[in-house]
């Protein structure tokens, strides 16, 4: 590591400027003539050639090959003179020998520097590479972890421009043919920066519009070229230049990821395929977004249906067979009445049918409250629990804290869940007592069911538990089983319920 720091303070990947090293040359020579001076007291026989040598190397390390040449012919020249003056032995072949051991050391530490010139551009790369790398997996991240959209929004603008090591990024949305919307945006001078929600027109030339109108990559070179009103609002900003990229939703152009610079000199050509990796994860963060709330939605409808289904089956029942049976018995009840009182085969008769139309009776009014709970209608929540509490056969504990109507849908999803727990804890649990509460806390009804049971319940299979859980799914609730063996079973459901009724 120390080794790399000495090459990279030598060999400079970009030389100093040029008086600089003019002045170091001159200095350099002054030195080493010096320097040979007081070594030829010493040593009056000795060349000393290599000293000479040094301040081609230095000078070769620091700056390009021009100067190096001028300061190796400086460099002979000196060494010359003292050969001349002091006659030092024969001066053709130890001129020569100097001057190419100067030329050769000039293009090997020329070399040296390409090189070092090299390995510090690759390394800029991987660095900017692995800064890319990080930026895009911290926005992976969020859309692994199914984060809304509108929270991964800033995130995307501002890892891009870290990434990037840009100024500017906006995240835009196509409201219609003729205008768009800014989603998210970030700047390095956040006074550049355009606002959230500003509304943007796509008439004129600039990045966005191209990117609309091509559903590809674009770039303006210049924002003096461009045209139209949006341009004119970027170049107020002091932005001159735009890269952009789609966001490409199930087949149409939902908006457009863009980058931006302040700077004079192009955006780097590679620009296009970094903003495309970003873009690409904000439009699956959307579709999947989209996707979930359509599967919500169909949920929805779905148990909507199937509760408006129950109701009318339920009134139907009430208001056809019930009220027909009711009907039949009354009038068995008036023909017994006018039987003849010597006839007990008869009476016997009538009152049989008569009994046996009050038992289908009550079977289809039982079977009309497990088709729609009519009772949530007249009392709401509350009373409904306690009705189910009143009928369950294990003995239940309950603890209420409910204020007010909430929406049906959560009424009769809370009541199906209650219900569903207290007939599994009758039939499986072989449980003394079961606990059950129900709260409304923080905009969501709260419920848990609890016994003492046997436990060794779960969600999978036939259980009943199943349907229950996709309707608590369908409002955006959760439900829980915890069972384990010989611990007993508790039910925990978290229904948001909005707004009371």
């Amino acid at each position: 590591m120390l080794r790399d720091r000495l090459l990279a303070l030598v060999l400079r990947p970009t030389a100093p400027p040029v008086k600089w090293g003019v002045v170091t040359a001159a200095v350099l020579i002054a030195a080493e003539v010096l320097l040979v001076h007081l070594l030829k007291r010493v040593a009056p026989d000795n060349a000393f050639g290599a000293v000479f040598l040094l301040g081609v190397l230095v000078v070769s390390a620091g700056w390009g090959f021009a100067l190096a040449l001028a300061m190796s012919l400086a460099s002979t020249l000196a060494y010359t003179w003292f050969h001349v003056v002091e006659g030092s032995g024969s001066l053709a072949p130890a001129v020569t020998v100097f001057l190419t051991l100067a030329l050769l050391t000039n293009v090997l530490v020329g070399q040296a520097r390409l090189r070092a010139a090299e390995a510090t551009q690759r390394r800029r790369e991987a660095d900017s590479l692995a800064k890319q790398q990080t930026a895009l997996r911290r926005v992976a991240t969020l859309v692994a972890r199914q984060a809304d959209p509108d929270a991964i929004y800033p995130v995307a603008v501002t890892e891009l421009a870290r990434g990037l090591e840009v100024e500017h990024v906006t995240l835009l949305r196509y409201e219609s043919d003729h205008e768009l919307v800014v989603v998210a945006c970030t700047d390095i001078d956040p006074n550049r920066e355009l606002r959230v929600g500003e509304q943007l027109s796509l008439s004129g030339d600039n990045v966005a519009a191209r990117v609309y109108r091509s559903g590809a990559p674009a770039r303006v070179a210049d924002y003096r070229d461009a045209t139209g009103t949006t341009a004119a609002r970027l170049r107020s900003l002091g932005l001159q230049s735009g890269v952009g990229g789609p966001i490409s939703v199930d087949g149409r152009t939902w908006g457009a990821l863009v980058v931006a610079s302040a700077q004079s000199a192009p955006i780097p050509p590679e620009t296009e395929s970094r903003v495309m990796d970003f873009a690409d994860l904000v439009a699956t963060a959307i579709f999947n977004a989209e996707t979930r709330a359509e599967l919500k939605a169909s949920r929805t409808r779905i148990v909507t249906a199937a509760d408006q289904a129950r109701r009318r089956f339920e009134r139907d029942l009430h208001d056809g067979a019930q009220q027909r049976i009711v009907t039949l018995g009354l009038e068995l009840r008036a023909i017994e009445a006018s039987a003849p009182a010597d006839d007990a085969g008869l009476h016997a008769q009538l009152g049989d049918v008569i009994n046996g139309l009050s038992g289908l009776y009550a079977d289809l009014q039982e079977l009309s409250r497990g088709i729609h709970p009519a009772i949530l209608s007249r009392g709401g929540l509350g009373p409904a629990i306690k009705t189910l509490a009143r009928r369950s056969p294990v003995p239940v504990t309950l603890e209420l804290d409910l204020d007010g109507h909430l929406s049906e849908s959560v009424e009769v999803a809370a009541y199906y869940v209650i219900a569903e727990a207290l007939t599994n804890t009758a039939k499986y649990a072989e449980a003394a007592e079961v606990a059950v509460h129900a709260a409304m806390q923080d905009g969501a009804l709260h419920l848990t069911i609890a016994d003492d049971g046997i436990g060794g319940a779960h969600t999978s299979g036939g259980s009943g538990l199943v349907g229950l859980k996709d309707r608590v799914d369908a409002l955006s609730g959760t439900l829980e089983v915890s069972s384990p063996a010989g611990g007993g079973t508790t039910i925990t459901a978290e229904i948001p319920y909005g707004t009371t009724r």
